[in-house]
């Protein structure tokens, strides 16, 4: 019973970890899918919402874990402010960033409709670095860092990212490129 806490943190933390990627992943699925005449289905949208708020929830959770757990006896002020953890500083300051650049992007997502679309967009770019945050925690604080299955599931998915990352791009150059290649109309010449 003396270990609950530290399992809760530590199962909460890959299983947030695997959500993140999950909602990563499949928003960059959406963003590259093709766009047909049909309006894409409501649940896949949906979908990538879900996995956001169930990444924040579990994140929740990790923290919560940690807080209780007696064995390394965190504070709050060591969970929400870098550099202020003496185990390993590095590693527990970049969850503590990660988990505000959570924050933002899940804030930002639940006011899409109220905010700008291009400062939407911008805000929901922070997924990137969100992402690379999270794993670097996980890899140099996580006990469970050197699994083979957590090494080669990170691998996988970093390949994934990467993939469909670069396919966004060539998609938005590509169209970027047509606009521009759309002939302006003549102007009408009254007589």
């Amino acid at each position: 019973m003396d270990k609950l806490w530290w399992y809760t943190a530590r199962s909460a933390g890959l299983v947030s970890m695997a959500l993140l990627a999950a909602s990563v992943l499949w928003g960059l699925a959406l963003s590259t899918a093709p766009r047909g005449a049909r309006p894409r289905p409501a649940w896949r949208l949906d979908l990538h919402r879900y996995l956001g708020g169930l990444s924040v929830i579990f994140v929740g959770v990790h923290v919560a874990g940690i807080l209780l757990d007696s064995f390394i006896s965190f504070h709050l002020v060591n969970v929400l402010v870098p550099f202020t953890s003496s185990w390993k500083p590095v590693a527990i300051s970049l969850g503590v960033v990660a988990l505000y650049l959570l924050a933002a992007v899940e804030l930002t997502s639940l006011a899409r409709k109220q905010l700008p679309r291009p400062l939407w967009r911008r805000l929901h770019f922070l997924s990137f670095p969100l992402f690379l945050l999270a794993e670097g925690h996980m890899l140099l604080s996580g006990t469970d860092a050197g699994s083979p299955l957590v090494l080669g599931t990170l691998v996988v998915v970093n390949v994934a990212v990467v993939a469909l990352t670069t396919r966004r791009v060539l998609q938005a150059q590509a169209a970027a490129e047509a606009r521009r290649e759309i002939p302006l109309a003549e102007p009408a010449i009254s007589r």
